[in-house]
């Protein structure tokens, strides 16, 4: 893949400033790009951005310092660059068909165009729509269905009646309808409660290597349109997180919790279960949400509060070795004076 620094400015709509004749190869970061490499930078990397040996850069269109040699001014220079991602990588090449090494049960409904590789397994009356991708060791259970474009990793499982939408990703080692964790005691012994539900994943979301997304008891266990889900996150039965939502690694999200729209959860979050969190939210890193949680709350810290709270006490906390110094030193001159 070879461009001119203009074609890429054209592209994606950038401002040049610089020589648009230089010939770009390639991407790379600001420590390891060379010439006829192009990288990207911020307000906070634009120095290391100049210092590079980078043949151009992008950057933001507000951006007023001291800029590069070559430039391209971009109004969101972090997706600009993402696009160009997409241009400079090989694609990987994906045959068509179903490969003779895979196992298509009974009564499966294949749409046009699929590619269904080696040692993939697709369980009696499922159905993989048009475009679908299915790695090998992947494993589609009994009435489960795959939409349209959708992409599946090897050594996916989902499981029975599960419906995944279309232009959906779904990475490797993934489970998505493994059973709700339900159970009952009595007299010390626990017993499974049937988990008969299944799980629903909306258009265009994401999700992580090996991620679980449990079925639901009854009813279904719901990912919005849109959501992203990183790895190594537990959504429990029933839950139903909605759409757009980001889900950072090892979060855990307990059963029949609703999540609104556009809520970012940050790595480690954990939820009760049977609360409701409304939308429009953040939770930073190792929040833990305890009750219902209303629209539009920027949270952190366990017991949860406001950021800005947190961020106090946070604070403060760092003062408390001087402050016991200070006490310890007052209690010991109280004590001298009473001795006197």
């Amino acid at each position: 893949m070879e461009k001119t620094l203009q074609e890429i400015s054209e592209i994606i709509g950038g401002e040049l400033i610089g020589d648009g004749s230089i010939k770009i190869f390639g991407l790379g970061s600001i420590d390891t790009a060379g010439e006829g490499i192009l990288t990207f930078a911020d307000d906070l990397h634009a120095e290391s951005a100049k210092n590079s040996n980078a043949s151009a850069v992008i950057m933001p269109e507000n951006f007023s310092g001291e800029l590069p040699k070559n430039v391209i001014k971009s109004a969101d220079s972090k997706a600009a660059f993402a696009k160009l991602l997409e241009i400079f990588t090989p694609k990987i090449k994906i045959p068509l068909g179903v490969s003779d090494k895979a196992h298509i049960g009974e009564n499966v409904k294949l749409g046009e165009n699929i590619s269904i590789m080696p040692f993939a397994v697709i369980d009696d009356n499922a159905e993989i729509k048009s475009g679908a991708v299915i790695y090998p060791h992947v494993y589609i259970g009994q009435y489960a269905s795959v939409g349209e474009n959708s992409v599946i990793y090897s050594s996916v499982t989902i499981r029975e009646h599960c419906r995944i939408g279309k232009n959906c990703v779904i990475h490797s080692s993934a489970v998505v309808g493994s059973d709700g964790f339900g159970f009952t005691t009595s007299k010390g012994v626990h017993t499974k409660v049937p988990q008969v539900g299944n799980v629903i994943v909306e258009d265009n979301v994401e999700i992580g290597a090996h991620v679980g997304i449990d079925r639901a008891a009854m009813g279904s266990t719901i990912i919005g349109h849109g959501t992203k889900i990183d790895n190594l996150v537990h959504i429990g039965h029933n839950c139903k997180i909605g759409a757009n939502c980001l889900i950072v690694a090892q979060t855990g999200i307990s059963g029949s919790t609703t999540v609104g729209d556009n809520v970012t959860f940050g790595g480690q979050v954990g939820t009760v279960g049977h609360i409701k969190i409304g939308g429009n939210s953040v939770y930073a890193a190792r929040s833990g949400i305890s009750h219902d949680m209303p629209e539009g709350f920027f949270g952190a810290g366990f017991p949860l509060q406001s950021h800005g709270e947190w961020l106090k006490l946070q604070a403060a906390l760092k003062k408390v070795p001087e402050l016991i110094k200070k006490v310890s030193k007052l209690e010991k001159e109280l004590a001298e004076e009473k001795q006197k």
